[in-house]
């Protein structure tokens, strides 16, 4: 980091943490004070982000953080002061404090299905908050929802949001804002998660009963996030129960999950969280008997673990991990004989990637102004896939094999961190909370290596590589941030900070300041504008060659030839909330720079070149309107999304240097989900979308390697083919993008039956869930592909890949 941005890290942290380590006394020489607390479930004292503190006769109000926390600014001269603590699904608290006091606050879940009283003299947090283009989601809401084969998946439901674009059918892929996946910044506790998916993109590596809440910016970013373009999807895993052991568990179609949690000696909880697929093992029977010379391996695991401990009542550390992995192979066997010799053949194919992350976390609290956070965190995503041919010719007669050869082709890629980060919050007057801090990470690459090996039992093994292996190219990021969310007025709130970093790659050094300002302004109780201005620096980039995650997609640097990724993004909007309700209307327009692309042709596995030759690099371009309707209380809960949007991408090289649609450019973009309470044990949950078809492009001609046209005249789209087979076959492309594939529109549905406990467990609770994907069988399009009918014409057709779908799930939990 060059020098002047270290000496005004330096000047912050020094100004923050004497104004931290100040005396404690509230009002000590302006007057100022403030109430300080968290707020927590009365039944597992977990802590509950979002949770709301108002102040009726000074007629202002905070909110919680996301581990629960809050720091409610007093006007100069108060001495006590009553505040109201809500929280949707919670009995509301009203406690008479006195200024400069600390207060943990246990709210107890509300019974019944009565509608939680919310009042209208109080502004939500979503109008009073200067952070714009954010949703929260907690697990309760997920678990309300119909999912894909009746696993709960966060990500899934975060495509449900407006300005969130989903990938191939059925995916968890994240489009955001224009963006691509590699744009979002996945965090679990605080650890980046750089391939949240299993099963090819269709579930996401989060296991739900485990998950607090997961929170997704798509805008006006505030200065402590760096290191992405387009969004940030923060997942938080819950502390266990403090006061007794609980079991948690589901028995789905293809997957089943067990959660454990409870209270360790001291004030302390831990929670254990698994889930296996077992595809295989209910495969196995049917290649047996249908294919006794196939086999098939097709699992994922995963498993979260969270440790809280409270140290003091000002020190509390945790530790939380990740661990998970998708296996798949297949294999075959052949074995034939002629005269006395016997042919026996195997082929094997195989591909494996998962990830590791880990994060251990020190919070401290300095005084009721100050508080420092501390973490050191690790995450390892890897991948490789295996092809092995093995032949074996033996006759009667001889002892020795006729032959005995053994072709294995490797490919393997991965991307490790290791990151250091602490953040220091202060609050040096009611008016002003100051957020700082700095990281420090090392990233280990593997870009793809691809090795061919070649095996005789009678001759040693010959090896040789088929790209260039660059495995171990390191890299060293450094980030640094402050901001500072001020009350300007009454009316006007202002949060301004700048996030600086570094990148050291090989021999050259990147450095990026980062200025980021979002504005809210109060134009009635109840109602607000906002506005905001971010740019962002992203020096990872990510190759793929389609909109599935698949083994081949590689997480590669910014080098000396491909430079970081920056983009700048505006956005306006207004934000209301009345008895329950919320909305928002966004509007944003945003620019980036040195994203890339597969030239034509390339591949990952093209031999003999390194990665930087495959790509070219360009520009990107998105702007849209948001529309949001939520409502959180009632029997009725969910929301309506609706983006209006444009994206393009724009290379020298591509398309002459004009503009085309992003493959994920989507005009129109709809989405309905509701949950409704039919009675006290019966929830339905239904979810509509609507998507206008992606960009796709097409050959809209074809001709043969000799140049001769067949008949003499080039054939266009929907001939009658009359050509020479054994001549290859060359096409010519229409406009990149220019062509759209059909709609995309499905419904979803789910009721959940509160059918009783587990038998013989007393205390036990257990919900049936049936449901359907796809409700009316809509066949969307996946992919698009040319075939040729009986009479010779040539066209394009539409493959469809999810029909109705039923699902059966049972939940458990004692």
């Amino acid at each position: 980091m060059p020098l002047p941005l270290r000496r005004l890290l330096l000047a912050v942290w020094t100004a923050a943490l004497a104004v931290s380590l100040a005396p404690e006394a509230h009002g000590q020489g302006r007057g100022e004070a403030s109430v300080t607390g968290a707020v927590t479930d009365a039944e597992t004292a977990e802590p509950l982000a979002g949770a709301n503190l108002y102040a009726p006769a000074l007629q202002t109000g905070t909110a919680t953080d996301l581990d629960g926390r809050f720091r409610l600014a007093l006007p100069a001269g108060t001495d006590t002061v009553t505040i109201r603590v809500s929280f949707v699904g919670y009995a509301a608290r009203t406690l008479r404090l006195r200024a400069g006091s600390r207060v943990d606050v246990a709210l107890a879940p509300e019974a019944g299905l009565d509608e939680v009283a919310v009042e209208s003299s109080r502004d939500g947090d979503g109008v009073r908050s200067t952070q714009m283009s954010t949703v929260t989601l907690d697990a309760a809401e997920v678990a309300a929802l119909p999912v894909l084969l009746g696993e709960l998946d966060v990500l899934k439901t975060i495509q449900l949001l407006p300005g969130v674009q989903s990938g191939a059918e059925g995916s968890t892929g994240l489009y955001v804002r224009g963006g691509g996946p590699d744009q979002n910044l996945v965090l679990l506790d605080g650890a980046p998660v750089y391939n949240p998916s299993h099963v090819l993109g269709f579930l996401s590596v989060f296991n739900t009963e485990a998950v607090r809440d997961v929170r997704l910016v798509t805008g006006g970013f505030p200065a402590r996030y760096g290191g992405r373009l387009s969004s940030v999807v923060d997942v938080r895993l819950r502390d266990g129960s403090r006061d007794s052991v609980r079991t948690a568990g589901s028995v789905g179609v293809v997957a089943s999950a067990l959660t454990v949690e409870g209270p360790l000696p001291g004030a302390a909880s831990f929670i254990v969280s698994g889930r296996r697929t077992y595809i295989d093992v209910l495969a196995a029977p049917f290649l047996a008997r249908q294919a006794p010379d196939q086999s098939l391996t097709a699992y994922f695991y995963d498993l979260n673990a969270r440790l809280s401990a409270d140290l003091s009542p000002r020190d509390r550390v945790s530790a939380s991990g990740y661990l998970g992995d998708d296996v798949y192979g297949t294999g075959s066997d052949l074995t034939s004989r002629s005269g006395t010799t016997t042919y026996r053949e195997r082929t094997e194919g195989a591909a494996a990637w998962g990830n590791v992350a880990a994060t251990a976390r020190w919070d401290h609290d300095f005084s009721p102004r100050a508080s420092l956070s501390a973490a050191l965190m690790l995450t390892r995503y890897r991948l490789s896939t295996t092809t092995r041919l093995s032949q074996r010719r033996t006759a009667d007669s001889l002892a020795a094999p006729l032959l005995d050869q053994t072709q294995e082709a490797v490919y393997a890629s991965g991307i490790s961190d290791r990151i250091a980060r602490a953040d220091l919050f202060v609050q040096p007057h009611p008016a002003h909370a100051v957020r700082a801090g700095v990281s420090v990470a090392r990233h280990a690459f593997n870009p793809g290596v691809g090795v061919l090996s070649y095996q005789l039992t009678a001759a040693a093994p010959e090896t040789r590589s088929l790209t260039p292996s660059t495995f171990g190219f390191t890299t060293w990021e450094t980030d640094a941030y402050v901001e500072d969310d001020a009350e300007i007025t009454p009316w006007l709130q202002v949060n301004a900070g700048l996030h600086a970093s570094a990148l050291a790659t090989g021999g050259r050094t990147y450095t990026s300041l980062q200025p980021r300002l979002a504005a809210r302004a109060l134009v009635r109780r109840g109602l607000s504008v906002k506005g905001s201005f971010s740019t962002m620096e992203q020096y990872l980039h990510l190759l793929t060659n389609t909109g599935v995650s698949l083994p081949t997609d590689l997480w590669l640097s910014a080098t000396d030839r491909v430079p970081p990724q920056r983009a700048w993004q505006a956005a306006v909007g207004v934000a209301a909330e009345s008895e329950g309700w919320e909305a928002t209307a966004e509007a944003y327009v945003k620019r980036m720079r040195n994203v890339i692309e597969y030239r034509p042709g390339a591949s990952f596995l093209s031999p003999g070149q390194s990665w930087e030759d495959k790509v070219e690099v360009g520009r990107g371009r998105a702007s849209g309107v948001e529309l949001f309707l939520r409502r959180r209380t009632g029997r009725t809960t969910g929301w309506v999304g609706y983006t209006l949007s444009w994206s393009t991408r724009q290379f020298d090289t591509l398309e002459g240097g004009a503009a085309f649609p992003y493959r994920y450019d989507r005009r129109h973009d709809v989405s309905v989900v509701l949950a409704h309470q039919l009675s006290r044990r019966l929830t339905l949950g239904a979810t509509w979308v609507y998507g206008t078809g992606q960009a796709v492009t097409l050959a809209t001609a074809r001709f043969y390697e000799n140049g001769l046209l067949d008949p003499g005249q080039l054939q266009r789209l929907d001939p009658r083919s009359t050509a020479p087979l054994a001549l290859p076959e060359l096409r010519q492309y229409g406009p990149r993008g220019g062509y759209r594939m059909a709609p995309y529109h499905r419904l979803d549905l789910a009721l959940s039956w509160e059918v009783g406990g587990v038998p013989f467990v007393r205390g036990s609770e257990g919900t049936l869930v049936v449901g359907a994907t796809n409700v009316y069988n809509r066949h969307n399009p996946y992919f698009l592909f040319s075939a040729q009918d009986a009479e010779g014409s040539r066209t394009y057709r539409q493959a469809s890949l999810l029909p109705v779908l039923p699902s059966l799930a049972y939940r458990f939990r004692f």
